[in-house]
């Protein structure tokens, strides 16, 4: 059965593109969500196999919505995208439990990389 992914990111396009690749290469997009709040809201309703979460986004980050979906769910597998290499928030990332991290702009094989280390 084809993986569900929920994609997480402000930007309109940034969640295209991503849609994008995931299909092309047979994963099921489970939903998508503009800010942090909706990002777990759907994450509850649609139960993705993984989350990809932007880390900047208006309401609530990426990071503190990573926290409240392990918080529901510890074995949620999140993987962070950011297009600031901040070392601190890598790290505060990966401790939260994020399963990796890919930075903006994307490369269509590290996000595939990345999805497929994160579900197997």
């Amino acid at each position: 059965m084809a993986k569900s992914i929920l994609i997480c990111d402000d930007a309109a396009f940034m969640r295209m593109m991503i849609k994008d690749i995931l299909v092309k290469n047979g994963y099921t997009i489970a939903g998508e969500a503009e800010n942090g709040l909706k990002a777990v809201e759907k994450y509850a309703e649609t139960q993705p196999d993984l989350v990809l979460m932007d880390i900047t986004m208006p309401e609530m980050d990426g990071i503190q919505a990573l926290k409240k979906i392990k918080e529901s769910d510890p074995n949620a597998s999140i993987v962070m995208c950011s297009a600031m290499g901040q070392q601190a928030m890598v790290i505060e990332s990966i401790q939260s439990g994020a399963r990796d991290f890919i930075v903006k702009p994307f490369q269509p094989e590290r996000v595939l990389e990345a999805v497929q280390k994160a579900v197997g």
